[in-house]
Parts: structure tokens; sequence; C-alpha cells
């Protein structure tokens, strides 16, 4: 996954499903294998939602600098 292509999940998908991992970890009961498994789903579901929120706040950041920007119109 790169940063011009935007992930497979949505924010809310990836969210929801790193709740659960979450969840499940803390929880316990999982054999070694499955609690590595299910840290690096994990830390694979926190990218994908990091990529999100850095690509929201680039885009707030365009529309706040667009807002800032002097017209370029003659009046």
């Amino acid at each position: 996954m790169t940063e011009e292509q935007p992930p497979d999940l949505s924010y809310e998908e990836a969210r929801e499903e790193l709740v659960e991992v979450v969840r499940r970890l803390e929880s316990g009961g999982t054999g070694l294998e499955d609690s590595l498994a299910l840290w690096e789903r994990g830390e694979r579901l926190a990218t994908i939602c990091q990529q999100w929120l850095d690509g929201a706040r680039q885009r707030l950041d365009a529309a706040l600098a667009d807002d800032d920007a002097p017209e370029d119109k003659v009046r």
C-alpha cells in the first residue's frame, strides 16, 4: 500500500476491526501464534487508520490555505 493509493478499507471499517483485534488481545485465551497474528493485523489496521487521518489533515490544510490565499480577481 502506497501513500498515493487509498487503503482497501474505509477508516470506519479499519477502526472497527482494530477495536475487535484489541478486544481479542486484551481478553487473552489465544496462543502465541494467534496473538502475534492479531498484533500484526492490528498494526496494519492502525497504519490504515493513520493514512486516512493524514489524508484528511492534508485536505483540511489545503482548504484552509485556499481560504487564506489572496483573491486574484480584479475589482
